[in-house]
Protein backbone atom coordinates (compact mmCIF):
# COMPACT_ATOMS: atom_id res chain seq x y z
CA UNK A 1 0.00 0.00 0.00
CA UNK A 2 1.11 3.51 -0.82
CA UNK A 3 -0.14 6.82 0.54
CA UNK A 4 0.56 9.99 -1.39
CA UNK A 5 0.47 13.64 -0.35
CA UNK A 6 1.00 16.46 -2.84
CA UNK A 7 2.34 19.90 -2.02
CA UNK A 8 3.79 22.93 -3.74
CA UNK A 9 0.78 24.36 -5.53
CA UNK A 10 -0.16 27.99 -5.45
CA UNK A 11 -1.25 31.09 -7.33
CA UNK A 12 1.34 32.41 -9.77
CA UNK A 13 1.41 34.68 -12.81
CA UNK A 14 1.88 33.26 -16.27
CA UNK A 15 5.50 32.55 -17.06
CA UNK A 16 6.44 31.64 -13.50
CA UNK A 17 7.55 28.28 -12.20
CA UNK A 18 6.40 25.91 -9.50
CA UNK A 19 7.73 22.62 -8.25
CA UNK A 20 5.19 20.14 -7.01
CA UNK A 21 6.20 17.41 -4.61
CA UNK A 22 4.55 14.10 -3.91
CA UNK A 23 5.57 12.50 -0.65
CA UNK A 24 4.95 8.78 -0.54
CA UNK A 25 4.75 6.41 2.36
CA UNK A 26 4.32 2.68 2.30
CA UNK A 27 5.89 -0.44 0.99
CA UNK A 28 8.14 -0.69 -2.03
CA UNK A 29 7.79 2.84 -3.36
CA UNK A 30 10.66 2.29 -5.76
CA UNK A 31 8.73 -0.47 -7.53
CA UNK A 32 5.88 1.85 -8.57
CA UNK A 33 5.54 3.82 -11.71
CA UNK A 34 4.45 7.33 -10.82
CA UNK A 35 2.30 9.81 -12.64
CA UNK A 36 0.94 13.31 -12.43
CA UNK A 37 -2.57 14.10 -13.58
CA UNK A 38 -4.56 17.28 -13.45
CA UNK A 39 -8.22 18.22 -13.41
CA UNK A 40 -9.62 21.63 -14.21
CA UNK A 41 -13.06 22.65 -12.88
CA UNK A 42 -15.83 20.91 -14.78
CA UNK A 43 -13.42 18.83 -16.84
CA UNK A 44 -12.09 15.31 -16.81
CA UNK A 45 -8.81 14.29 -15.24
CA UNK A 46 -5.99 14.33 -17.78
CA UNK A 47 -2.55 12.82 -17.94
CA UNK A 48 0.35 15.21 -17.44
CA UNK A 49 3.56 13.26 -16.90
CA UNK A 50 4.83 9.91 -15.68
CA UNK A 51 8.07 8.27 -14.66
CA UNK A 52 9.03 4.61 -14.50
CA UNK A 53 10.07 2.83 -11.33
CA UNK A 54 13.74 3.27 -12.15
CA UNK A 55 13.42 6.86 -13.27
CA UNK A 56 15.01 5.95 -16.59
CA UNK A 57 11.85 6.55 -18.62
CA UNK A 58 9.69 9.65 -18.57
CA UNK A 59 6.53 10.52 -20.45
CA UNK A 60 4.72 13.79 -21.06
CA UNK A 61 1.53 15.02 -22.56
CA UNK A 62 1.97 17.20 -25.62
CA UNK A 63 0.64 20.23 -23.78
CA UNK A 64 3.45 20.22 -21.20
CA UNK A 65 6.33 18.70 -23.14
CA UNK A 66 9.34 20.97 -22.98
CA UNK A 67 7.98 22.93 -20.02
CA UNK A 68 7.47 20.33 -17.29
CA UNK A 69 9.95 17.83 -15.93
CA UNK A 70 9.07 14.84 -13.79
CA UNK A 71 11.66 13.27 -11.53
CA UNK A 72 11.85 10.98 -8.55
CA UNK A 73 14.12 10.39 -5.62
CA UNK A 74 13.45 6.89 -4.40
CA UNK A 75 15.72 7.34 -1.40
CA UNK A 76 13.43 10.15 -0.25
CA UNK A 77 10.19 8.49 -1.39
CA UNK A 78 9.36 11.62 -3.34
CA UNK A 79 8.25 12.46 -6.86
CA UNK A 80 8.55 15.95 -8.29
CA UNK A 81 6.98 17.89 -11.08
CA UNK A 82 8.99 20.93 -12.10
CA UNK A 83 6.64 23.26 -13.93
CA UNK A 84 8.24 26.05 -15.96
CA UNK A 85 6.74 28.76 -18.14
CA UNK A 86 3.33 28.20 -16.65
CA UNK A 87 0.30 29.17 -18.68
CA UNK A 88 -3.30 29.91 -17.66
CA UNK A 89 -4.27 26.61 -19.28
CA UNK A 90 -2.21 24.81 -16.66
CA UNK A 91 -4.66 25.86 -13.96
CA UNK A 92 -6.00 22.72 -12.32
CA UNK A 93 -5.82 20.50 -9.30
CA UNK A 94 -2.73 18.35 -9.73
CA UNK A 95 -2.78 14.78 -8.49
CA UNK A 96 0.05 12.39 -7.87
CA UNK A 97 -0.64 8.72 -8.54
CA UNK A 98 1.14 5.40 -8.17
CA UNK A 99 0.82 2.36 -10.41
CA UNK A 100 1.96 -1.13 -9.55
CA UNK A 101 1.65 -3.12 -12.76
CA UNK A 102 3.90 -5.52 -14.65
CA UNK A 103 3.60 -3.21 -17.65
CA UNK A 104 3.50 0.53 -17.04
CA UNK A 105 0.37 1.97 -18.62
CA UNK A 106 1.52 5.45 -17.83
CA UNK A 107 -1.12 7.61 -19.48
CA UNK A 108 -4.31 5.97 -18.24
CA UNK A 109 -5.62 6.92 -14.83
CA UNK A 110 -7.60 3.70 -14.41
CA UNK A 111 -4.34 1.78 -14.05
CA UNK A 112 -3.16 3.84 -11.08
CA UNK A 113 -4.11 2.27 -7.78
CA UNK A 114 -3.17 5.08 -5.41
CA UNK A 115 -3.91 8.79 -5.53
CA UNK A 116 -3.11 11.82 -3.47
CA UNK A 117 -5.64 14.46 -2.50
CA UNK A 118 -4.34 16.99 -4.98
CA UNK A 119 -2.77 20.42 -4.87
CA UNK A 120 -4.23 23.49 -6.54
CA UNK A 121 -2.25 25.30 -9.21
CA UNK A 122 -3.70 28.58 -10.44
CA UNK A 123 -1.95 30.55 -13.17
CA UNK A 124 -3.18 34.08 -13.75
CA UNK A 125 -3.02 35.71 -17.15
Amino acid sequence: QVQLVESGGGLVPAGDSLRLSCAASGRSFSSYGMGWFRQAPGKERDFVAAISWSGRSTYYSDSVKGRFTISRDNAKNTVYLQMNRLEPGDTAVYYCAAQNSPRFVYDTDAYYAYWGQGTQVTVSS
